[in-house]
């Protein structure tokens, strides 16, 4: 199998988030809960094997092989939401020019400036009922197939908003 398109070999990250909370429990009809942080940081600590450094999902043993979910903005549904970003979504990492989703199954690296970020990319993130709620009416339809790809951090790094450079190192014989 030949790796994904890699070029061009510079991507940039436009948004980080990181979520203390899961905002979206219970009924989409009830609303989400508040984001204590307001969720978007400038940039992010990742740890290997454990996620995000501050995010709901960071060493949780549930959540560990998707405790990083990265996102291409040409995926979101601007066409429902121009303003939608990841507050909405979700998702933890939204990256230009680079189409994540056909990247699961295969190891990519990140380098924004301090050094590699090494992600395992192992499922899609299939979007919920909620999208349609918070984005807006066909948002969850919209996003299927494109919602971004839950990730294990394989080393640990820091992620900055930025340029970043990146490529696809190996399909790992056991995925």
């Amino acid at each position: 199998m030949t790796p994904p398109d890699t070029h061009p070999p510079v991507v940039e990250v436009v948004q980080l988030l990181v979520s203390p909370v899961h905002r979206y429990s219970g009924r989409p009809s009830e609303g989400p809960t508040a984001d204590p942080a307001g969720g978007l940081v400038p940039r992010l600590e990742v740890r290997k094997g454990l996620g995000i450094v501050g995010d709901r999902y960071f060493a949780q043993p549930a959540h560990r092989d998707a405790s990083v979910t990265v996102m291409a903005e040409e995926h979101l549904p601007v066409g429902i939401d121009p303003a939608v970003d990841l507050r909405q979504t979700r998702r933890n990492v939204l990256v230009r020019g680079i189409d994540i989703d056909s990247c699961i199954g295969w190891v990519v690296e990140f380098d924004s400036g301090d050094g590699p970020v090494v992600l395992a990319m192992n499922r899609a993130a299939r979007p919920c009922a909620w999208m349609d709620a918070v984005v807006g009416p066909g948002a969850q339809r919209a996003l299927r197939g494109r919602g971004g790809v839950r990730c294990t951090p394989l080393s640990d790094g820091v992620l900055r908003v930025g340029p970043a450079a990146f490529r696809v190192l190996e399909k790992p014989a056991d995925r």
